[in-house]
């Protein structure tokens, strides 16, 4: 078996993250792990939605504020209530998204996923800060399975790793299912990511695997629908250190080491479930066992190396 050919995952971004002049006092707010690491292996899908209503920059501030029918997003000068425009843009860009992952500009009003204040009127402090910007919110409605952050929780290096490994499985289902694919591709696809599903959610795992067992008896669409579901639900659920342990264990149990190798490896698992070492190193020992005991299965496993080997995003010891 060989190993997936590479993909470039299609990542939507707040355009003002990747250095774009959009930001309402005419600078950007460019991120350095986005426009720089990550930048060579994605293809950005730029997005401003204060541009995109014709707001043009430098513009005014926004933000929400509390009305009987929902939060509205205010101009703070003039009051000009954008709930509708940013909504009906929000709706026609959630439909027509076709990307692996979204980054969002974090305390936005528009594009804030988290903390974004709502305020009482024109005067007063903010009675709630727990509500996401208006078009962020939308987006997500619209794409719960979707990948998505903000830049800044993209600081934390867990936070990071797994929704980078998550924009790269996206990209790879996206690849295999815009091709000419048959039931053979998604056989092969679905066993070199077993132990990255299981990594992240073992009933997930089982729930793919069982839409793979009957891929020969439904309709292709329905196959396509329901796998793609079952792949983004599992990845949607944190690969913590206990099930990263299982999966190391399953693909130590698959290769044939002499018993003092495989006693070493079983230790070094030991030490990243300690909190010793990250999970880089035992995930490099066995790729490197399975190449020198041309152990295909376990080599291809997506789990041992889910994203470019130059971001790397696993050096982090699991706390």
């Amino acid at each position: 078996m060989t190993g997936p050919a590479p993909v470039r995952p299609r990542v939507a971004v707040s355009s003002c993250l990747i250095g774009e002049l959009v930001r309402f006092n005419g600078g950007h707010s460019r991120d350095r792990f986005l426009a720089g690491p990550l930048d060579p292996y994605v293809d950005w899908v730029p997005v401003c939605p204060e541009m995109e209503v014709g707001l043009g920059t430098p513009r005014e501030t926004l933000r929400l504020e509390r009305s009987p029918d929902g939060p509205r997003l205010m101009t703070r000068r003039t009051r000009a209530d954008l709930t509708g425009r940013m909504a009906a843009l929000a709706e026609a860009r959630a439909a027509a998204l076709d990307v692996d992952g979204y980054v969002f500009k974090s305390k936005s009003p528009t594009c804030g996923l988290h903390g974004i204040p709502l305020y009482p009127g024109a005067e007063g402090q903010p009675v709630d800060r727990r509500r996401r910007g208006v078009f962020a919110a939308a987006i997500v409605e619209a794409h719960p399975l979707l990948p998505v952050e903000d830049e800044g929780r993209l600081h934390d290096a867990v936070l990071r790793e797994a929704f980078v490994e998550r924009i790269f499985a996206h990209a790879r289902l996206r690849a295999l299912l815009e091709d000419d694919w048959c039931t053979r591709d998604l056989v092969a696809f679905h066993a070199r990511h077993k132990m990255q599903l299981l990594a992240h959610d073992p009933a997930g795992h089982r729930a793919a695997g069982a839409v793979v067992a009957r891929a020969g008896t439904r309709p292709r669409a329905e196959v396509a629908s329901a796998y793609t579901g079952a792949f983004h639900a599992a990845l949607a659920e944190r690969a913590r250190p206990g099930r990263n342990v299982n999966a190391l264990q399953h693909c130590l149990g698959m290769l044939g080491l002499d018993p003092a190798r495989r006693d070493h490896l079983a230790g070094v698992i030991g030490s990243y479930r300690a909190g010793l070492v990250p999970l880089s190193v035992p995930a490099a020992l066995i790729r490197h066992d399975a190449e020198g005991e041309g152990a295909a299965y376990v080599r291809d496993q997506t789990f041992l190396s889910p994203y470019p080997d130059e971001l790397a995003l696993r050096h982090h010891v699991p706390a």
